[in-house]
């Protein structure tokens, strides 16, 4: 009994402490999803990562550009030096020198531009990735939602079944107190209804936890809440016919995030793999170089000092020229990169097949379970409405006297389980449903 008071009272400091959800706003699903999209740490996280793979893309890009180099030194020269005509002299002297260089490669063995193509295999892939960590957060918040709507439905079945007890209540005790029904029938019934207020108690708590953890998942701030709208949910009909599990697969192996990333991945391979060939093959590079000085004690053949636009005319120097580079011998480095590139290849085919079968494995288990709900949902239905017309039988019985008040809350309790479980079968039917219309390419929607 203190056990039972104890729940009533945390139930009762729940419903009116921090959670109390009636004046605060309306969320649909669509406005969670929005929320979880732009504030969850993972995504944002998984952003960066694709910023990162854009940067990749553009420097393999610009590494086909000519690169531009300058170089400025100041030397002090103090004993032997070598003078303006070419000749040494024991002077000291200070010199400014600078000059250019630019180098660009022709060829290298394609390794440029299969480094473009494979960089760019890798951003789509952290794309798809991308992709896929919105996707799960999409599902486990759809998952969050619907058990509050869950819970809610099982609240009002508690509210109704209280209800009726409560009218079952005064019956009992007019009967009583006309000397009709012994006063135990109508202690029994009160006792079942403290039972059940308990009941209505975990029911109210555990629509404030299902709050609580999606508010958690959403990361949502402790000081902001909302209440979530009620959507109007499809019908679940005895003719309801489901997507084949096979051609849920065949169709989301098109277009699942998680498999073109696992594609692209083993195209990105075949990349590096033509990158380290490459370096078979001998490369050609194109250079230019410029190059002038200057200095203090530089004198003409008449001893007159040489200013510096004359220095700088005189001095000037450019070259040009192409630069093959063969490869002889190199540590058997290109072959050994070879062979690793081919067991990274085979290890992403591996990877590949096994994020398909992965998929199908879900999606079977999806499927298995949506059935297995909508099963139990027809027959749970049927069970209800029998249950109905036998719990307004048996209360007919026990307002005249017929039975005892004991068959009367059983027969009570067996609906209201009934109802629990028709309602449990309804939302697990629809959650499951949604997975597979997700999992063929449908967006998720309530």
């Amino acid at each position: 009994m203190m056990k039972n008071l104890l729940t009533l009272f945390l139930g009762i400091l729940l419903s009116a402490g921090a959670f109390n959800l009636q004046a605060q706003n309306e969320w649909d699903l669509q406005t969670c999803f929005d929320y979880a999209i732009q504030n969850n740490l993972q995504v944002k996280r998984q952003e960066i990562n694709t910023r990162y793979n854009e940067t990749l893309v553009k420097q393999a890009k610009d590494d086909k550009l000519p690169n531009l180099n300058g170089q400025v030194s100041n030397d002090f020269s103090f004993g032997r030096s070598l003078t303006y005509d070419n000749t040494y002299d024991n002077i000291n002297s200070a010199s400014v020198a600078g000059g250019l260089n630019t180098s660009m490669t022709l060829f290298n063995g394609m390794t440029l531009s299969n480094t473009v193509k494979m960089r760019e295999l890798d951003l789509q892939a952290t794309l798809a990735d991308l992709q896929k960590t919105k996707d799960d957060i999409m599902l486990a918040i759809a998952a969050e939602y619907l058990e509050i709507l869950f819970a809610q439905e099982v609240q009002l079945v508690a509210e109704a079944t209280i209800e009726v007890t409560k009218q079952q209540i005064n019956r009992t005790r007019q009967l009583v107190d006309a000397g009709s029904e012994a006063r135990g029938a109508l202690l029994e019934i009160e006792a079942q209804l403290a039972r059940e207020e308990l009941d209505l108690v975990n029911a109210q708590n555990r629509v404030q936890l299902a709050y609580l953890n999606l508010y958690q998942f959403l990361e949502l701030p402790m000081a902001e809440s909302f209440k979530i709208k009620e959507p109007v949910l499809p019908e679940v009909q005895a003719n309801l016919t489901m997507i084949n599990a096979y051609d849920v697969f065949r169709n989301a192996i098109n277009v699942r995030p998680e498999i073109k990333a696992a594609q692209l991945r083993v195209e990105s391979a075949m990349k590096q793999l033509e990158i380290a060939k490459g370096y078979r093959y001998p490369s050609l590079s194109f250079g230019a170089n410029y190059y002038n000085q200057y200095n203090n004690q530089y004198r003409d053949f008449e001893g007159n000092r040489i200013d510096l636009g004359e220095q700088l005319k005189n001095n000037s120097r450019s070259s040009l020229g192409l630069t093959l580079s063969i490869p002889i011998f190199n540590r058997f480095q290109v072959k050994n990169n070879i062979s690793n590139s081919e067991f990274q290849i085979a290890d992403y085919e591996y990877q590949l097949q096994q994020n398909r079968n992965v998929l199908r494995r879900d999606i079977e288990q999806v499927y298995t379970n949506a059935l297995a709900a909508f099963n139990r949902y027809i027959s749970t239905d049927k069970a209800v409405a029998s249950m109905k017309e036998a719990f307004r039988y048996t209360e007919e019985k026990f307002n005249v006297g017929m039975i005892n008040s004991v068959e009367y809350n059983q027969s009570k309790t067996n609906l209201t389980n009934a109802q629990s479980d028709l309602i449990q079968a309804k939302y697990e039917y629809i959650f499951r449903t949604k997975i597979l219309d997700f999992y063929n390419g449908v967006a998720i929607t309530l």
